[in-house]
């Protein structure tokens, strides 16, 4: 046995290896080894103290590709090379050494012990490289760059945490590292209680361990970090494509009962033309905190309360806790036990624990056969006309925050325990409820927001930040957790608005539903006993704040829905840290800039406390354009920016094309037909996609969608619209084009002219002075004497228009 004083277990020297047509498999004096060719980004490595592996089932959905690779053995390393990667292994010590191309270190074994063991745990050190940065690892409080700081791996119920608290609901064991203008990523795949260290308390080592199983990770590089969360997400999958209702403004309340408020509540968004598209029951639609009920005198016809709510525009989504009430009069409980369908000791008792109901059995996910019984528990909802679901508690959470470690879980016949099972718990949970919706729900667009989950879980569901807090700091927090989210593969991710915990101030929620309207999920959701989270609960100047932003996300639908489906192709999130497209930019880093973010490629966001009247914004290299006023602006700067209540600071990247419709009360709502493109000038071309489809089937796999191209060559003046694929009859019959930052005096199609016009363009509607007067003066912003024209878009020849 190779091993140290300190009873430190490595590898040892490497005796044999067997070379395949994917990689290489071999063993050392302790241990055996396999390495992976998946792509020419990405080697999977897998090193155990027994001869088999014990993967992960879960989280990883794709196969190593059979792409060449070069193989060589020299005296002290063998090498394997791809196009992109080449992976030195020592073989006195197996210990790996990635490297790029041109034989620059991306990341290093540290020397001795970077493959470890102690008892039952598994290491792996990595030095550290010069100026190296971390960032990513998925839900995880604190700065934008990781360094410095260690984070555990334990999905956790968080109630109220602070903005420095770890761990929280959800794990995604995948980081990116970044030195010397290179980057790569890894993700490890273990789903025991993991511990990352990206350098805290020591100056030599970032390193990545679990309690238990084998090292299973995969190493990916890439030029960029866009192309490495692709490779991830090529490994984990991407977000499907939503239900275009799923984008619009969704209100919670922990909880909205009895069936005469949620009556009250649709009435009041119609009544007063506040756009929204879904209102969510929370447990006390329940008969006794019991999922799969309806409290039979609180919510005395449901389903009529549910078609009711559809006449008005509205989806309803429920939530389901995994929690089944030990009670032999409760079917779902009987069913359960009488096909052993729980999590249970290891002398076969199921274990019991105390959530909402009481002391209850928990479905154990990890077993076939229980996702196929709790698939078709949905029936019951479904049935009732309910539209989506809301899976919490599914940590799983029990009052006492602990299940005993020696409970045991199926894990598709591995039958493991609650220190392996846990934090893939809540993934397989959404899974089973997106599979019930596919199922029970042919041919529609799932919908499932989860709480807990791990590396995959974009693929069944989308991911809200658990039970924040009312405060500006919780504010800027979830801008960071959603960021972070998004660069572990979960683009469709949002944040409690107005917090869940405590009583939020009206500047704050006027603030936090600005900052909302540009985040994937835009949900309000407060708790019982604290103030509402409603657009109109803080009086009239908040509410015709919020209306404003409301208004302007539904205008904004074409260029989120269109990113959400490039999302679906390449697995860059809609929310995009500055990290990805100014990665080597150290002032993205810089605590004061780390907040900001892009938003569908183009929209630069400034987050801002509701307090602040006059903030810091660092200006990404390029140009910008103030999205309220058109003022232009060089980049690579840092500048003062007044932000009064009314307008949260948000810009637009140069050459940017924004698609824009008119505001409606729902996303199903009869639309116009104008479709409005906002250009800004920039240099060289740029391009824009439209993408539609039905936004509720899923007959856009069958590529029935419509695309359309807007293309922009600043340099020859010259405007473009084609429609490239034309499977389904586009909702716009009209375009009505706006030049930001651009002087002509005439245009041509197909050589004859257009009428131009010049128009202020306002994005948000003027504040009226209410009584009693709001503490101060509202501004009102207008971009002013902007060149227009319209053409129509009936037909699918494509157009080309000269501007002089």
């Amino acid at each position: 046995m190779n091993s140290n004083k300190s009873n430190l277990l490595v590898p040892g020297k490497v005796i044999n290896y067997t070379l395949s047509s994917t990689g290489v498999f071999g063993t050392t004096e302790n241990c055996a080894f396999k390495l992976s060719v998946y792509n020419e980004t990405t080697i999977r490595i897998q090193v155990s103290l027994q001869n088999e592996f014990f993967p992960n089932p879960y989280s990883v959905i794709s196969t190593p590709e059979e792409v060449k690779f070069f193989w060589q053995e020299k005296k002290e390393y063998c090498i394997l090379k791809t196009k992109k990667i080449e992976l030195l292994i020592e073989k006195n010590n197996f210990r790996l050494i990635f490297k790029n191309t041109k034989g620059t270190i991306l990341s290093e074994d540290a020397s001795h012990f970077g493959i470890n063991w102690q008892g039952t745990a598994v290491g792996c050190y990595k030095k550290l490289q010069q100026w190296e940065k971390f960032i990513g690892l998925g839900e995880k409080t604190g700065g934008l760059n990781r360094y410095g700081q260690t984070y555990t791996n334990w999905n956790t119920d968080h109630f109220g945490y602070a903005t420095n608290a770890d761990p929280l609901y959800l794990s995604l064991p995948f980081y990116i590292g970044l030195h010397h203008n290179n980057c790569y990523g890894i993700f490890f795949d273990n789903s025991h209680k993991s511990t990352f260290n990206f350098g805290a308390g020591n100056n030599r080592f970032s390193y990545f361990t679990a309690e238990g199983g084998d090292l299973d990770y995969y190493f990916i590089h890439e030029k960029n970090v866009g192309g490495i969360i692709s490779a991830y997400t090529s490994l984990t999958g991407k977000t499907p494509m939503p239900p275009k209702w799923t984008l619009g403004y969704q209100q919670c309340r922990y909880s909205y009962y009895p069936d005469k408020e949620v009556i009250r509540l649709a009435q009041t968004f119609r009544e007063k033309e506040i756009p929204a598209d879904t209102i969510y029951l929370d447990i006390h639609h329940m008969e006794e905190c019991k999922v799969f009920t309806f409290d039979k005198k609180r919510f005395k016809a449901p389903t009529e309360l549910i078609k009711y709510l559809k006449e008005l525009g509205f989806k309803v989504v429920v939530i389901l806790d995994p929690g089944i009430k030990v009670d032999k009069e409760y079917l779902p409980y009987r069913e359960g036990n009488e096909k052993q369908l729980f999590l249970k000791y290891p002398d076969g008792e199921n274990y019991e624990g105390q959530v909402w109901p009481g002391w209850c059995a928990f479905p154990d996910f990890t077993k076939p056969e229980t996702r196929v019984w709790w698939a078709e528990k949905l029936i019951f909802y479904l049935n009732a006309g309910v539209d989506g679901f809301w899976t919490d508690m599914n940590e799983p959470a029990t009052w006492g925050q602990t299940m005993p470690d020696l409970v045991q879980f199926f894990y598709e016949g591995q039958e493991a325990n609650h220190k392996k099972s846990r934090n893939v718990y809540g993934l397989q949970m959404a899974r089973s409820t997106k599979e019930g919706l596919t199922n029970f729900h042919k041919g529609k667009r799932p919908f499932v927001l989860t709480r807990s989950g791990f590396a995959g879980i974009q693929r069944y569901a989308a991911v809200w930040t658990g039970d924040n807090v009312a405060s500006d700091d919780h504010m800027l927090a979830g801008v960071r957790l959603v960021n972070s989210l998004g660069l572990g593969g979960v683009s469709f991710a949002g944040y409690d608005i107005g917090g869940f915990v405590g009583n939020t101030n009206p500047k704050l929620f006027a603030r936090w539903i600005a900052l909302g309207t540009f985040c994937p999920l835009f949900r309000a959701h407060t708790m019982i006993n604290s103030n509402s989270s409603e657009p109109w609960a803080f009086g009239e100047e908040v509410e015709a704040i919020a209306s404003n932003y409301i208004r302007l996300r539904y205008k904004l639908m074409p260029l989120i829905y269109t990113a959400f489906y490039l999302s679906s192709e390449s697995g860059i999130p809609i929310s995009k840290s500055l990290s990805i497209d100014y990665t080597f930019d150290d002032k993205v880093y810089h605590g004061a800039f780390e907040n900001q973010y892009l938003f569908c490629d183009n929209l630069l966001v400034a987050p801002v406390e509701s307090y602040k009247e006059i903030t810091k914004i660092y200006f990404p290299e390029g140009t910008w354009y103030h999205l309220f006023s058109g003022e232009k602006l060089g980049g690579s700067q840092e500048l003062l920016w007044e932000c009064p209540i009314e307008y949260l600071p948000i810009f637009v990247k140069a050459g940017a094309i924004l698609p824009m419709q008119s505001a409606k009360n729902f996303t199903e709502d009869f639309n116009d037909g104008q479709l409005n493109l906002h250009i800004y000038q920039g240099m060289g071309k740029s391009e824009q996609l439209i993408y539609e489809d039905d936004g509720k089937s899923t007959a856009y796999l069958d590529l029935l969608f419509s695309k359309i191209l807007i293309q922009m060559d600043f340099s020859a003046n010259k405007l473009s619209i084609e429609k490239i694929t034309a499977n389904y009859e586009s909702e716009y019959h009209t375009a009505n084009f706006f030049f930001h930052g651009m002087q002509f005096h005439e245009a041509s199609l197909d050589g004859k002219m257009i009428e131009i016009s010049y128009k202020n363009v306002a994005f948000l509607d003027e504040i009226s002075e209410y009584d009693p007067l709001p503490d101060t003066d509202h501004t009102f912003k207008v971009c002013q004497n902007v060149p227009s024209f319209s053409i129509s878009l009936e037909g699918n020849h494509r157009r080309s228009i000269q501007l002089n």
